[in-house]
């Protein structure tokens, strides 16, 4: 996809309302940890700082959203992702179109990269 928006709104209109409803659903279980979380497009996708320092990415697919917290982020919550059969790599998971975003989990994961970065800021 090439990069002809300016911020995740204009991102997210990109794509059919079933992607759009996922990923708003998505940014908002994100914003629901701290709802002024700093916006903005990095490497081609929505974007979350946490005290000037990249949180998560997330982004929309045919068939699957993506969501970006790092390798750590992946690592530490790697169980959770067999247990509910999402692909995984080393720094991303997909959350099939055809389920709920698992937003508790989400929460979570943005939860542990809040602290992961305010761990290596002290």
């Amino acid at each position: 996809m090439k990069n002809t928006f300016k911020n995740s709104n204009e991102y997210i209109l990109l794509f059919p309302d079933e992607i759009q409803q996922k990923l708003i659903e998505l940014r908002e279980a994100i914003h629901a940890e701290i709802p002024d979380l700093e916006e903005y497009i990095g490497y081609q996708m929505p974007a979350f700082r946490y005290k000037g320092k990249p949180l998560v990415y997330f982004a929309g697919y045919k068939n699957h959203i993506g969501f970006y917290p790092g390798a750590e982020g992946i690592r530490i919550f790697e169980k959770d992702f067999r247990e509910k059969n999402y692909k995984f790599s080393k720094g991303a998971v997909q959350f099939p179109i055809d389920q709920d975003i698992p937003v508790e989990l989400v929460q979570k994961i943005v939860q542990f990269r809040i602290s992961e970065i305010d761990q290596k800021k002290s």
